[in-house]
């Protein structure tokens, strides 16, 4: 039933703000108008079928690549990373910074605002009791998000509450009720997964605070600690109406308990927040969990805003963030601004044809793989470095947030064609990084700053390959090279070529790849002797290769097979992170020829894979055969065009775009990982995909669309655009009967970056039966 409401709430969400986000009032819809912020803010594993849940996504609003979000936080505590989820009932407030689609019980939610009516509060309240705090419940109906914009009426209150964000710096508009007891509340602990373990708080005026938070390991948060994440949030906040009264609440926290999500989350230290000391009219305050709360009288209908800055360095940062970006109280004007954000970046791919559903699941899609890896410099230039020391740069933007085992399959593959960039950023940072910290190699798993070691692999020599086998070379090659030297020789398969232990199939066909990876940088930049001794390590995949079973399965330390459980390898975890060997086993993307002679003749290793797809729900939620919940199988459907099969690919492909993506808030079979879910969908249903990032070759597929077209980036391509064109197509005509690529006919069924690069039109005709067309 809520589905259904989402979409008239999408469809009203458009329609109301159309004006707003197309100021010139032409008749082509601005494609924000497209994105429904819904689709995958959830949690629920009980809908997903397993523990990972769906997409963890937000539905509050940010701007491309932007520092803020101001979304609304149903939970605390959990593997919840977002803070929020669609069937939870109630919100504790509106938090100013969030994550987007992660596991691992996230991280930020920082600066949470919340409007109240009545007594003051200094607890949140819990889901199941919201009136024992400032929790509010609040009217689902009323709930609208479109891109840079979320509105919803909290009944406890009678409060309606807008948010909307620029890069830096984000705005609330609340419209309360008549009222002499009415408050804004800033709980300066919050963070989702944790708490922050000390915050300061600066009464300026009568309308303006500022302050910090300080966010450790020991307060839990990014892997309950284990993510190391260590980070301050500087806030400049302005009020538009002067308050009549204030003060700061402040629980006390002895020194010897914990701080964790565990213990954020137990009735003591829930009993110590409820009996938080209430100080009036205090000018500043520091302590361990403190809130800060403006007091009006207001009349029925009066709109109070709040605007806030953010830095991750000072305070002075983030008044100078809010000054460059809000000026004023104009919050449709800010929105607008959002819009024309938006709208520029969303035009980097234009699509024609489809429904207005797949429209949405599109250009949603595509705004999902916008908002990471974020930017965390401030106007000035100026960011924290890896050494907790303040830097400044002008060569690129310092990002954070690298998901590194997600995103090289696909988010980072496509931002090189849309954003080059980007990518060119993200490696700058990953250099910056390694440089600062001491550490001197690539992380795989960057959340400000932080080194958690999270996942598998070296996912960041994968993006260094792919960049500059692209040209993406705004970087000290030098240095680059040298710290994913260091970075292989650190993290590697052992002195027999494999990884032992549980999930030594992952460890061992991941690291395969990247050395091949490091090859390729080896052989291009002239260090042959690395080239080879490279190339050795990348074929030692095979030594986890049981002849006898026929299948890939992790050794121990002594070498010998670990025995295979009841399920073989359907047996999820046996040998395989996150996935089973069947899914795992056919990551040889470096050496797919190489994997098929191991494997068996062809015709045996397509018998194989069809069995994989025939046997998946087409529901595609978690399962056992091809799981596009999780990412080790996200290159698998493409395989097909390696097995001189293309017409599989189109089939697959077609249908994975159909059922595995909708336009609803359960439109994500599994977590949104930072990007990669929604790439996979941009790329495949635009018919191009990289099995292999570091290799220039796009397998072509079946297009979901009847035309798409990339703008290119003139500073990498030498064309202007590169066209996809389907001709007759139709759910029915998924099946490409023939091509032509700049008006010469085409019969390969893969496409080169160069191709793209160099601009242009491939033209595909469609039809309703497989062809021999690519083989």
């Amino acid at each position: 039933m809520f589905m259904n409401n989402t979409k008239l709430l999408f469809t009203a969400i458009c329609c109301s703000f159309l004006l707003a986000c197309n100021p010139l009032g032409q008749e082509e819809k601005p494609l924000s108008s497209y994105v429904n912020p819904f689709i995958g803010a959830t949690t629920n594993t009980e809908a997903a079928g397993s523990y990972h849940g769906l997409g963890k996504t937000f539905p509050g609003a940010t701007a491309p690549f932007g520092m803020v979000q101001v979304s609304p936080n149903t939970i605390t505590g959990g593997d919840n990373g977002s803070g929020y989820s669609y069937e939870h009932t109630t919100i504790e407030g509106f938090a100013f910074t969030q994550m987007s689609g992660v596991g691992w019980y996230g991280d930020l939610g920082n600066f949470l605002v919340m409007p109240t009516i009545g007594p003051l509060h200094t607890f949140a309240g819990t889901a199941d009791k919201p009136e024992e705090g400032y929790r509010s419940r609040y009217d689902k109906q009323s709930e609208k998000a479109s891109a840079g914009y979320y509105s919803v009426k909290l009944t406890d209150y009678d409060i309606k509450v807008e948010a909307t964000a620029l890069r830096h710096s984000g705005m609330l508009r609340f419209t309360f009720p008549e009222s002499k007891e009415a408050h804004i509340q800033i709980d300066l602990a919050r963070r989702v997964g944790g708490t922050s373990v000390l915050q300061s708080v600066e009464v300026m005026d009568d309308h303006t605070i500022r302050g910090w938070m300080k966010c450790t390991p020991e307060g839990g948060g990014w892997g309950n600690g284990d993510g190391k994440a260590d980070y301050n949030v500087c806030f400049y906040a302005q009020f538009s109406k002067p308050f009549r009264s204030y003060g700061v609440w402040s629980a006390d926290i002895p020194d010897d308990w914990g701080r964790k999500r565990e213990d954020v989350e137990s009735e003591r230290y829930r009993e110590a927040i409820r009996n938080a000391t209430i100080h009036p009219s205090v000018s500043s305050f520091e302590g361990k969990h403190i809130g800060f709360y403006a007091d009006f009288e207001t009349e029925a209908g009066e709109e109070i805003l709040l605007k806030s800055g953010i830095s991750f360095l000072f305070k002075e940062n983030a008044e100078k963030n809010l000054n460059m970006e809000i000026e004023d109280w104009d919050f449709d004007k800010a929105h607008a601004t959002c819009c024309d954000l938006w709208n520029n970046a969303l035009d980097k791919v234009r699509i024609e044809g489809g429904s207005d559903d797949e429209k949405a699941i599109f250009y949603t899609a595509l705004y999902h793989t916008m908002i990471d890896p974020r930017i965390c410099t401030d106007v000035n230039g100026a960011y924290k470095g890896a050494d907790n020391i303040a830097q400044a740069v002008i060569e690129f933007q310092k990002r954070t947030i690298f998901s590194g085992w997600d995103v090289f399959r696909s988010q980072m593959p496509l931002q090189t064609i849309i954003n080059p960039s980007v990518v060119n950023d993200m490696i700058n940072s990953l250099i910056d990084n390694a440089s600062l910290s001491g550490k001197e190699y690539l992380e795989r798993w960057e959340f400000m700053n932080a080194f958690s070691g999270c996942m598998l692999g070296n996912p960041a020599i994968s993006v260094l390959c792919d960049a500059y086998s692209k040209g993406i070379r705004g970087y000290d090659v030098k240095k680059a090279y040298q710290y994913a030297l260091n970075t292989a020789r650190l993290f590697k398969n052992g002195p027999d070529g494999y990884t032992p232990g549980g999930t030594g199939i992952s460890y061992t066909l991941e690291y395969a790849y990247t050395d091949w990876c490091m090859a390729r940088l080896s052989d291009w930049l002239g260090k042959e002797a690395e080239r080879d001794s490279f190339d050795m390590r990348s074929k030692t995949y095979a030594t986890l290769f049981d002849a006898d079973y026929g299948w890939f399965r992790p050794r121990d330390e002594k070498g010998q097979f670990i025995p295979l459980p009841e399920k073989g390898r359907l047996e999820e975890w046996y040998g395989s992170m996150e996935c089973n060997a069947y899914q795992q086993g056919w990551f040889v993307p470096h050496d797919i020829d190489g994997m098929v002679a191991l494997m068996g003749v062809r015709e045996k290793v397509l018998a194989d894979l069809e069995d994989m797809f025939e046997m998946t729900p087409r529901d595609y939620l978690w399962n056992p055969y091809y799981n596009h919940a999780n990412e080790p199988v996200h290159h698998v459907p493409f395989l097909f065009n390696r097995l001189n099969e293309p017409s599989l690919t189109q089939k697959w492909t077609r249908d994975i775009c159909r059922n595995a993506y909708r336009n609803a808030v359960t439109g994500l079979v599994g977590n949104e990982d930072v990007g990669q879910m929604s790439a996979w969908y941009v790329l495949a249903s635009a018919g191009i995909y990289p099995i292999c990032p570091g290799d220039l070759r796009y397998e072509i597929t079946s297009p979901a669309f009847n035309k798409i077209t990339f703008k290119l980036d003139s500073r990498y391509a030498k064309g202007e655009s590169f066209v996809i064109e389907a001709r007759d197509n139709s759910p029915e005509n998924i099946y490409i009967q023939s091509a032509e690529l700049n008006g010469v006919p085409y019969d390969k069924c893969y496409l080169m970056h160069t191709d793209l690069m160099e601009g242009g039109t491939l033209v595909l005709q469609m039809g309703p039966n497989p062809s021999g067309w690519g083989k």
